[in-house]
C-alpha cells in the first residue's frame, strides 16, 4: 500500500526529530496527496521552519511513516513529505511511545469476544508494521490476535495486531511483539 494512497485529514499524528525522540502528539487538518503534503492542528515552537522530522501517522489499517520538512506558503505552514530515510534492519523505525492502551478483545475466525475486563497495557514502541508493549505474565494465549484502543491526545485510535514474539521479564510482566493485520479481514 502506497503511504499516500489514503487520505488522512483527522488521523493523529506523533511527530519525532531526525533521531527518533519524540516531540508531540497532534491531528492532521488537511492532506494535500497531489502537493505531498499535510498540515496539522498546531506547529508548537519545538517545530522549526525548513527542518526535517519523522511523522508517524495513525492511518487504518496501519500506521504510515514519513519524513517531512516544515513549510511555508502564504502564512500557513505545513510538512512537505518525502521518503528515503534510513531504517533499521528489521525494515521499520521503530518509536519509542508513552500514551495509554488496552486490549478489550480477542479475535478467533475473525470475530471479536470482548475480554471480561480491558487488559491495560505499556506501550513501548511503534512502527508502521507493529507494536511492542509490556503486560502482567500469561495475559494473552501464545499466537493471539487482539482488537487494541490506544489514546492519543484528544483521540483514539483501534487497531488489530497478531502476536509474533513475547520475553518473559524477570518483573512478572511480559514484553509482546505483534505485527498489525493489514488485511480484509473484518472484524465483527
Amino acid at each position: 500500500m502506497s503511504a499516500l494512497s489514503g487520505d488522512h485529514t483527522g488521523c493523529s499524528v506523533l511527530i519525532y526529530d531526525t533521531q527518533g525522540n519524540h516531540l508531540i502528539n497532534t491531528r492532521v487538518t488537511h492532506h494535500d496527496r497531489k502537493a505531498l503534503r499535510i498540515s496539522i492542528k498546531e506547529s508548537p515552537d519545538c517545530l522549526k521552519l525548513g527542518d526535517a522530522y519523522r511523522l508517524l501517522v495513525m492511518s487504518s489499517p496501519a500506521p504510515c511513516e514519513y519524513m517531512g520538512r516544515i513549510t511555508k506558503e502564504t502564512q500557513k505552514q505545513f510538512f512537505a513529505l518525502y521518503h528515503g530515510h534510513e531504517k533499521e534492519g528489521r525494515g521499520a523505525v521503530r518509536y519509542k511511545v508513552n500514551f495509554p492502551a488496552m486490549i478489550e478483545n480477542l479475535i478467533v475466525e475473525g470475530k471479536a469476544y470482548p475480554l471480561h475486563t480491558s487488559l491495560e497495557i505499556e506501550l513501548i514502541n511503534i512502527s508502521k508494521s507493529g507494536i511492542r508493549f509490556r503486560a502482567p505474565r500469561l495475559s494473552l494465549p501464545d499466537e493471539a490476535r487482539f482488537q487494541m484502543r490506544m489514546k492519543i491526545g484528544d483521540g483514539e485510535k483501534l487497531l488489530i495486531a497478531d502476536m509474533v514474539n513475547y520475553m518473559d521479564k524477570d518483573d512478572g510482566t511480559t514484553d509482546y511483539g505483534c505485527k498489525f493485520l493489514i488485511g480484509s479481514e473484518k472484524v465483527v
